[in-house]
């Protein structure tokens, strides 16, 4: 019986073993006999002798290529696990195409120096959608990076001056907490509704050269009443919780967009706070603006979750239950207003059937 240790340093754990150890997982199903566990940045690898050095192996592989290439795919991850050769392990180009980092590369950096890509098939798809359109619908369940990759776009688009300034907004609708009820002026009334926006940032940019940004309007966050009336030009902007907006207030958002705009619009269709009574201005939107040039729909699903693991399942549970409860809706008559729009395989946009 052999027990090896690797020791590892000079890289994130969570590139090296995946989000929620999906990569790990993958040598473990390769090597059932081998135990591998992780504590710490230390790897402990338990096995039979020849089994246990062929696990380090490969882990030592994943660890250059990681180094190397500043990325590990797991397309990469599962060829080295099925025995693949470090000379025959097919990479993906490290050159960008365009500040975004279309192709799998880098987006942006975090303050940290940690490295922002593409994690899942979907955000690839708006991460290259964006490159090719000028208003990208982002449409999928909680967790699943539609916010935080629009923001990591943005910032690259900024440092790249792409663009002059980012704005970034979403209707202050209440969760059943009422406005009247917060503490202070409507700015302290409003922040806790822009502070994923906000959080998001914090990670991309320092925090002395945020504050330049928001003092000089470089970058403005801002709930969506704010925009009417405006031109919104020379800037990338981000509408966070569409399915929050009433149809005339996407109308409103979309008729803003000046010429050299660029535009991401992120949602949860399953997550809608606005009265019964009151249609998804986004779901009236995608349903009256595909095939349109220069605007794109992506549809992320539960796989593209990157949260805690646990997600994922909370999510299939509410869906199966929606999906229940539609069934018996239908049953009785009632149109159900939580049906889906349909969308192609890689999030493009389908009209319902």
């Amino acid at each position: 019986m052999s027990d090896l240790q690797l020791r590892i340093q000079n890289v994130e754990i969570v590139d090296l073993l995946g989000e929620n150890n999906s990569k790990l997982k993958i040598l473990r199903d390769a090597f059932p006999d081998v135990k591998i566990s992780v504590r710490g940045n230390t790897l402990r690898i338990v096995g039979e002798k020849p089994d246990t050095q062929e696990v380090k192996s490969r882990f030592e592989t994943m660890l250059r290529i990681l180094k190397e290439r500043n990325e590990l795919p797991i397309n990469t991850v599962k060829e080295i696990a099925n025995g693949g050769k470090p000379w025959q392990v097919q990479l993906p180009s490290s050159d960008t195409e365009g500040a975004a980092g279309v192709g799998g590369a880098t987006i942006v950096t975090t303050t940290k120096g940690r490295p922002i890509r593409a994690r899942t098939e979907n955000q690839l798809a708006i991460v290259q959608s964006s490159a090719e359109n000028d208003v990208v619908f982002a449409v999928g369940p909680a967790g699943t990076g539609k916010t935080y990759t629009a923001v990591a776009l943005a910032v690259a688009a900024l440092k790249a001056k792409q663009v002059k300034r980012i704005i970034m907004t979403r209707p202050a609708v209440e969760a059943g907490e009422s406005l009247g009820f917060l503490p202070g002026d409507l700015k302290d009334k409003v922040d806790p509704y822009l502070r994923p926006l906000y959080d998001a940032l914090f990670d991309m940019i320092p925090s002395k050269k945020l504050d330049e940004y928001m003092s000089n309007r470089t970058i403005e966050v801002a709930p969506l009443a704010f925009m009417r009336g405006r031109t919104l030009d020379n800037a990338f902007i981000i509408l966070d919780e569409a399915q929050n907006c009433t149809t005339m207030q996407l109308k409103m958002f979309l008729t803003r967009l000046g010429p050299t705009a660029k535009c991401i619009i992120t949602g949860d269709l399953s997550q809608v706070d606005l009265p019964y009574s009151q249609k998804s201005g986004l779901r009236h939107a995608i349903e009256i603006l595909p095939n349109i040039n220069g605007i794109d729909m992506i549809r992320l699903t539960t796989d593209d979750v990157v949260r805690h693991r646990l997600v994922k399942r909370i999510i299939m549970r509410y869906d199966e239950d929606d999906s229940r409860r539609r069934e018996k809706r239908e049953r009785g008559g009632d149109r159900d207003r939580s049906d889906r729009p349909r969308f192609r395989e890689r999030g493009s946009y389908r009209e319902e059937e």
